[in-house]
């Protein structure tokens, strides 16, 4: 099984998953379940938890365990043909 953090990379959308208090000081975390967040940055680094092997940068306060997260897939390019609109030719009749 990979590491998540070999997974995520920054530009990604993650789904908060776990929004407990701060496993290492306890403290209540400004991170909401349920709402997805846009990873910044990925620092490797071993969390305190024990559980993940990187911390996850999303723009509120500091680094987050990527255990808080699960990566969302990324949406799939569709094309679309468009019909172009030509003007139309009217004839008068008198």
């Amino acid at each position: 099984m990979k590491a998540m953090s070999d997974a995520v990379g920054p530009g990604d959308l993650v789904l908060c998953v776990n929004a407990a208090p701060n496993h290492v000081t306890g403290r209540p975390v400004p991170l909401r379940a349920g709402e997805t967040y846009r990873v910044i940055a990925v620092m490797e680094f071993a969390c305190p938890c024990g559980r993940s092997d990187a911390l996850l940068d999303v723009g509120v306060d500091f680094a987050w365990c990527q255990t808080r997260f699960r990566l969302l897939p990324k949406p799939k390019a569709q094309t679309r043909t468009r019909g172009a609109s030509a003007p139309k030719e009217t004839e008068t009749i008198r």
